[in-house]
């Protein structure tokens, strides 16, 4: 088996709605100086597939600009953040000399522009330099393994994303993707699909860091809104994992696919969700792990007991909040942004996924040619889980 020269991808050259997505032929990228290169088996849609195509993310000097997830994007840009698939190439290895300078060994993969690599030889190219010496990625040669979408300000387990694939940089709307190594995690031996692993990464990672800088434990009452979406999904499963009482909202419609996720009770969206939290937990609630946020801060904040915590991590309900500020500062409650996840809270979860802990779910899969179909379908918000493409 060999590598290709080009490859099927789906990329936009534009803002706008799902026509400016269009199927291309392209170069298969060669994979850098410590990196790897990963043939697709799937790719999972998220809302910021969504915001990043229509460039609905704004800028903090103005909220209507056109933006991608962090800024301007970069077009062409090949769209897909959750990635699973399997490494079929390593980049050259790079190294410190004694002088201080950066050297390379070479690697499996480079041949001029492109990348091929021959199954008969790449594992012992993969695995030597040009000095004869192992090259550190080719243990993940041939591997099965999960992309860790973000780009971060710094290489400590506590950075914060200030990029994303498919924003920032080419994503897995094609059959081949490129990757730093230090974000590829091995997980040949997890039990879960290649399905479900390229549900995970945005939404349980965003949902992951919701619950760790809101600082969940065991025995509190959490609120999870935007329930029957991926990340509201996913919060509800890790809460209910964590030991907390989880109240989901959610439409009625979706309540019994919510409940089977780990919700002890389902709010109604359609109803008044403010008599229905009061009602399921007249001591308040401990913590809300919010992705809608609008006018459901205004209402639900002051239900949160003394200490409590309101984590925001989308605005699907809205971005400009009315708030009496009068209940956090007398009750020491916090609100707290939270945006994706860290490489600390991302490798928990792949802790969990070759644990089989998490089992997301997985509504439909489209093949990568539909792209812009499976987006419209997830924009109608009518399904449960996740929409994942296969190249």
């Amino acid at each position: 088996m060999s590598v290709p020269e080009t490859m099927r991808a789906v990329r936009i050259a534009g803002h706008g709605g799902p026509e400016v997505l269009e199927a291309v032929e392209v170069a298969v990228p060669a994979p850098g100086a410590g990196e790897v290169l990963v043939k697709v088996a799937a790719v999972a849609l998220n809302n910021t597939d969504l915001w990043t195509r229509e460039g609905a993310y704004g800028s903090p000097e103005d909220a209507a600009a056109l933006s991608g997830w962090r800024g301007p994007i970069d077009f062409p840009r090949i769209q897909g953040a959750d990635v699973a698939g399997r490494v079929v190439a390593v980049g050259p290895r790079e190294d410190v000399s004694a002088d201080g300078g950066v050297g390379f060994d070479g690697g499996a993969v480079v041949d001029g522009d492109t990348a091929r690599a021959v199954a008969g030889n790449a594992a012992d190219a993969a695995a030597r330099g040009t000095a004869g010496e192992p090259n550190p990625y080719a243990g993940l040669f041939g591997r099965r393994v999960v992309i860790d979408p973000a780009v971060y300000d710094s290489d400590c387990q506590d950075a914060n994303p200030v990029g994303l694939m498919g924003s920032e940089r080419d994503g897995g709307y094609a059959e081949y993707v490129t990757a730093p190594v230090g974000r590829v995690h091995d997980m040949t031996e997890s039990p879960l699909t290649d399905d479900q692993l390229a549900s995970l990464p945005t939404a349980y990672g965003t949902a992951l860091g919701m619950i760790e800088r809101g600082g969940l434990r065991d025995g509190e009452t959490a609120l999870v809104s935007g329930a029957s979406g991926g990340v509201g999904l996913a919060l509800t499963q890790l809460a209910r994992a964590r030991g907390a009482k989880v109240l989901a909202v959610s439409s009625g419609s979706k309540a019994d696919a919510v409940r089977a996720a780990g919700a002890h009770v389902v709010i109604d969206r359609a109803r008044d969700v403010a008599g229905q939290i009061r009602a399921a937990a007249p001591d308040g609630i401990d913590i809300g792990l919010d992705v809608v946020a609008g006018e459901l801060v205004s209402e639900c904040l002051p239900l949160l007991r003394e200490g409590g915590r309101w984590v925001v991590a989308g605005a699907l309900g809205g971005y400009g909040v009315t708030l009496d500020v009068r209940r956090l500062y007398l009750h020491n409650a916090r609100v707290i942004g939270s945006s994706m996840h860290t490489p600390a809270h991302f490798g928990l979860l792949m802790d969990l996924a070759r644990e089989g802990a998490v089992r997301p779910v997985v509504a439909a899969t489209f093949p990568l040619a539909r792209a812009a179909r499976a987006q419209e379908e997830l924009a109608r918000r009518g399904h449960v889980g996740k929409i994942v493409l296969h190249p």
